[in-house]
């Protein structure tokens, strides 16, 4: 179980990630807003109050009583020489006994993608992961078709595992997704010799 903290701040050389807050909100709505065609076709359909404050307020309780009770990590990508907001990444369904594992969701501002803070923030929550929380597993998926999406899962570490069929209802359709994971103590691929 994640210890009972009510503040997680992950520092990487260019940024920092920790949850959201209610001062977020401005900020947030503006990059959804602006990236709301490039995000829409990957992600699932967005509520008709998606951008509201109310619901921004229902994702700040929700990320504390996530964090407070052991089973999500969601945290805020920032710029750390800005603090600009570039965008999210979610550990989230975190299991614990024989299981000890979690599944990784992200989504990145269109501004702010290909620049490597993706895979950098990826990077940062897969060690956290593995050294503080203590997990065996990370999962990931993502639709066959988004390039960027597996290349920066595969350049982290994250190998193929497979297809689920109607994984998640993405745009308003139940769509396949490639299926990812990330070993704590990955030996595919490796023989016993080496």
């Amino acid at each position: 179980m994640l210890s009972r903290k009510r503040h997680v701040r992950i520092e990487t050389d260019r940024l920092s990630l920790r949850l959201p807050r209610h001062a977020d909100y401005r900020p947030w709505v503006a990059l959804r807003s602006q990236s709301e065609a490039f995000l829409k076709p990957w992600e699932p359909a967005w509520a008709v109050d998606h951008l509201t404050r109310k619901a921004f307020t229902n994702r700040v309780y929700w990320a504390q009583r996530a964090l407070s009770q052991g089973n999500a990590v969601p945290l805020f990508i920032h710029r750390r020489a800005d603090e600009v907001l570039l965008g999210a990444i979610t550990l989230d369904n975190i299991r614990r006994g024989p299981a000890q594992a979690g599944t990784l969701g992200y989504w990145i501002g269109e501004a702010h993608a290909r620049q490597g803070y993706m895979r950098e923030a990826i990077e940062a929550v897969v060690h956290y992961a593995f050294r503080s929380l203590d997990l065996s597993r990370l999962e990931a998926a993502c639709l066959p078709e988004n390039v960027a999406s597996r290349g920066v899962l595969e350049k982290t570490g994250f190998k193929y595992e497979g297809v689920a069929q109607s994984y998640l209802q993405i745009n308003g359709r139940w769509r396949n997704h490639v299926l990812y994971a990330n070993l704590r103590a990955d030996r595919r691929g490796r023989t016993d010799v080496g």
